[in-house]
């Protein structure tokens, strides 16, 4: 990898994967809508040299293939809202495809597990049938399909999926994400889904060096790789590590179908979630034994000790 872009690089998965690329010494583009977001990017980064920064519209393959100029691999992490996956998660990958395939690069996009639908393995391996059952699955897989289409014969492509996330960047888009905000400011916090039932999290800072490692590899693309997290853990848990992180006692709710649906009266995201909440009842866990074939032992932060990292460095900006 000589010169990596990212595109969507002040998002939660955005942020760790320029940040794991700067520290490698990659020369880096963080590419984003926003110049503000990008220079607070940058400086927390400490402003390192070989970072440079790009204003433009991840829908428009013009501005991201200018942008891209003299970069062999695009990190494909910008995302839209459960509200809009439908409409916009297709031509959001369009506008990086034609761009990618304009400059002949290699493409590994970030997504997520829901294109597996219900588990049918303990552990499930990139081999796992693809029978969403779900919208956001359905368009989900549409979106692998578009990703690995013939059209863009000048690109190397991989998806790597993650299951939930955490970290200091993750944001309201991850389901946990809004919870350790929260409670990091003191303030009264919402679960979703189940909190008994133990679930896998993937460190969002161990979820970039996988990813980064995976983008050196030629062999890794075209394929489907998973990136697991280091424990499964139940919501009481997290609650209960998180709060004597921060100090705090206040009030953690669970949200299941009827708040969700409630919630999403007056936040329209909430109400999308609600299809999604098997995966806190049934929900799947990922098999990291192809990624230690090729590229060897998987990066694993405890749960314990990456939760209290996150809700300290959240505190810091409260």
């Amino acid at each position: 990898m000589k010169k990596a872009i990212v595109v969507g690089s002040t998002g939660g998965t955005g942020a760790v994967i320029t940040a794991e690329l700067v520290k490698r010494g990659i020369p880096t583009v963080a590419f984003g809508r926003s110049r503000q977001k990008l220079e607070q990017l940058a400086r927390k980064l400490g402003n390192p040299s070989n970072l440079s920064i790009a204003v433009g519209d991840a829908f428009n393959p013009d501005d991201l293939a200018a942008a891209a100029k003299e970069t062999d691999v695009l990190f494909h992490c910008a995302n839209v809202p459960y509200h809009e996956m439908e409409s916009k998660l297709l031509p959001l990958g369009e506008s990086v495809m034609e761009a990618a395939n304009r400059l002949s690069l290699k493409v590994v996009a970030i997504d997520g597990i829901y294109p597996y639908g219900r588990k049918q393995m303990n552990k499930v391996t990139e081999e796992h049938p693809k029978q969403p059952h779900t919208k956001k699955g359905k368009v989900r897989l549409a979106f692998e399909q578009m990703i690995f289409s013939q059209r863009w014969s000048e690109t190397q492509v991989m998806i790597v999926r993650l299951p939930d996330y955490y970290g200091p960047t993750a944001n309201q888009a991850s389901y946990l994400g809004g919870t350790l905000e929260s409670i990091a400011a003191g303030k009264m916090a919402f679960f979703i889904g189940n909190m008994k039932v133990p679930r896998e999290y993937v460190y969002l800072p161990d979820a970039a060096i996988m990813v980064v490692e995976l983008a050196g590899h030629d062999k890794a693309y075209g394929q489907n790789w998973n990136i697991p997290g280091s424990d499964i853990i139940s919501g009481n848990e997290i609650v209960r590590i998180a709060r004597q992180a921060s100090g705090t006692v206040k009030p953690v709710i669970p949200l299941g179908k009827a708040g969700l649906s409630l919630l999403g009266l007056f936040v329209p995201v909430m109400k999308e979630v609600v299809e999604m909440l098997y995966l806190t009842e049934e929900p799947l866990r990922l098999s990291g034994e192809k990624y230690e074939r090729l590229i060897g032992k998987i990066p694993a932060t405890k749960m314990a000790d990456g939760i209290t990292a996150t809700i300290r460095e959240l505190q810091k900006s409260v």
